[in-house]
């Protein structure tokens, strides 16, 4: 038994949040209790990064950095912390290296001090480049280790990317169990071996889920761990970590008391409670679905997310058998961990497959880079009939991923102009192009930057102000948008991420029977919706809307329209831009012709079907 007092580190202000709230914490909630949180004595303060970047931007109008600086600003004692995705950065593709290196430099000049780094296939060379810049920073490094269950992923496993991860500098290991796996005796094994080979310190990140994590962190405790991650009780339990409250107070007396004030812990509980009620978002709960993670090994927050994939489409009875094709689909596909960005690949995989009732039919885009290899290595074989079937005999790469990426940040530069007042804006619209662009649209006009409205008025704010977003899923909609109309093949982006689902060109399999409790609409539709789409008014050809959406004539209010009455446009040409479900899909011309009429307004809401342009055929 190793006696030594253990550490906490917070996680409230980022994956407490995200685990719980769908990440809509506002800066304002966080101000008020922020000077009590850097008072109590914690390892450090996890702010920053994961999903937080992004949601700042898309859904809270807020400046990610501002919040970083603001934090900082109140928190000047305890280390801030952030979640980095190794060469994904805060997003969900692999950067170029000059723009991870420009963003490690500016997270640390705007108060990071300890940067989580992971890479979700626990590819050492995802790792390499924000290592370096990190430790050229002089913050501390600590490399995070993905923990899954899988044939491939062992004991050895996990030491030999431990040892090559401080080799490669780290300051300090983190083993992630992000799916809530990890064992209380497996716990022990693996943290007894790391602390006997490696001369770092060792840090723990459980989620709670099926409800083993306090077990498992007093296992570890005892194996000699010097960290955990907790959060304050109001964001705790369920998807996220074990409650502060309950660990140090399971700890009085021990060896490896924390030391850390209940009643200071309290009263930060108490005020995020006050939160939590104002914003109407629920308490961190265990229910059977996330109990039988130890049967599906889905993560919780990947759970919530395939509830909402499925509800949108009228298929949420349907779960069942997709919690059983996604074990299926991840064996495939080499056994990859269920972490952001792959738990969102191959739960769209998994989607696709049982509501199409044809697996491997529609394939997403960033399901073909991973069998590409520009994700990295899987951690197991991949199923040759799966990559035949995908690539078409392409053959994967086998070189670091971001070997192949040319990008830099000044390649961004003229393309944003003006609107990035900043290096960091800048950074911004590299990583998130729309989102970022949308967002300093909305505030080029001589608004401060400190657009929410709180850096000195914080205190008489109304803190957790209710942010209603109506939230869906892309891959329930693309189900939607393939297999009930004529189109061969969607492109959808949403934000960076873009997404090309095709009919295959495989012989069809026997019509599958539609989703429980989908439209009645299917098959008969598909036809009439084909002879709609060629249908001429005047003589003109009838370019119409694929999809429930608003109509945009340009890419942003200061860009020029797509095309103009008068016009001619080739086959293939963009005609202007849909939005739907904050994803902007291009209309492309289906003939060659001369515009003669535009039907909409920019920005009405169209509906399926709806006349759009009269294209003379040329």
């Amino acid at each position: 038994m190793r006696a030594r007092r253990v550490r906490i580190t917070d996680t409230s202000l980022r994956d407490g949040h995200q685990s719980l709230w769908a990440t809509r914490m506002r800066t304002s909630d966080m101000l008020p209790v922020l000077e009590l949180m850097d008072d109590v004595g914690y390892n450090s303060l996890e702010c920053w990064g994961g999903a937080t970047f992004d949601a700042s931007l898309r859904y809270l109008d807020e400046d990610p950095w501002e919040r970083l600086r603001l934090i900082k600003k109140h928190v000047p004692r305890t280390p801030l912390q952030m979640l980095l995705r190794g060469q994904n950065l805060v997003g969900y593709r692999h950067y170029g290296d000059d723009i991870v290196r420009r963003f490690v430099y500016k997270a640390a000049e705007n108060g990071i001090d300890v940067f989580r780094v992971f890479d979700a296939l626990n590819d050492i060379r995802n790792f390499e480049t924000a290592a370096e810049a990190i430790k050229e920073t002089g913050k501390q490094f600590q490399a995070a280790v993905v923990y899954t269950i899988s044939p491939v992923h062992s004991l050895d496993h996990y030491m030999d990317v431990a040892h090559r991860l401080v080799d490669m500098g780290a300051d300090s290991i983190c083993i992630k169990d992000m799916a809530a796996l990890l064992s209380p005796f497996y716990a022990e094994q693996l943290i007894g071996r790391l602390k006997d080979e490696i001369k770092v310190p060792i840090q723990l990140h459980c989620h709670y889920i099926g409800g083993l994590a306090p077990m498992t962190y007093l296992k570890a405790i005892e194996a000699g761990v010097d960290v955990i991650d907790t959060a304050t009780v109001p964001l705790a339990f369920g998807n996220s970590q074990p409650a502060t409250e309950m660990v140090v107070t399971a700890l009085i007396g021990t060896p490896y008391d924390t030391e850390l004030e209940l009643e200071k812990l309290f009263e930060i509980a108490k005020y995020f409670e006050g939160v939590r009620r104002e914003t109407h978002h629920d308490r961190g709960v265990t229910s059977l679905t996330h109990m039988q993670v130890y049967s599906h090994q889905v993560p919780g927050g990947m759970i919530s997310n395939l509830e909402s994939q499925l509800k949108e489409q009228s298929a949420l009875d349907r779960m069942p058998e997709v919690l059983q094709e996604i074990p299926v689909v991840r064996a495939e596909v080499g056994f990859p961990p269920l972490v952001t960005p792959m738990s969102q690949i191959v739960g769209t995989q998994a989607v696709l497959n049982v509501l199409s009732g044809r697996r491997w039919h529609i394939v997403p885009d960033e399901m073909k880079q991973y069998l590409r290899g520009k994700y990295g290595a899987a951690p197991g074989p991949v199923s040759q009939a799966i990559l035949e079937r995908v690539l078409e005999g392409e053959e994967p790469i086998r070189v670091r991923p971001a070997q192949l990426i040319e990008e830099t940040l000044e390649d961004y530069r003229d393309e944003i102009g003006e609107l990035a007042r900043s290096e960091e804006d800048l950074l911004s619209f590299a990583l998130f192009p729309q989102t970022a662009r949308a967002y300093l649209e909305r505030h080029r006009v001589g608004l401060e930057s400190d657009v929410f409205g709180i850096h000195e008025r914080y205190l008489s704010s109304q803190p957790g102000a209710a942010v209603k977003e109506e939230t869906a899923d892309r891959v329930g909609r693309l189900l939607e948008l393939v297999e009930q109309s004529d189109l061969d093949e969607v492109v959808i982006e949403e934000g960076d991420l873009r997404m090309t689902v095709r009919k295959s060109g495989v012989a069809a399999a026997p019509a599958a029977a539609p989703p429980a409790g989908a439209p009645a609409a299917a098959a008969g539709s598909v036809v009439a919706a084909a002879d709609e789409a060629t249908a001429s008014e005047n003589g003109y050809h009838v370019v119409r809307s694929k999809w429930v959406a608003t109509f945009y004539r340009s890419p942003g209010p200061s860009e020029p329209s797509f095309v103009e009455v008068g016009d001619h446009v080739e086959l293939g040409q963009t005609l202007c831009i849909l939005e739907m479900m904050k994803m902007m899909n291009e209309l492309t011309a289906d003939i060659t012709g001369v515009v003669r009429e535009i039907l909409v307004e920019n920005g009405a809401t169209v509906q399926y079907g709806q006349p759009l342009f009269h294209i003379e055929p040329a």
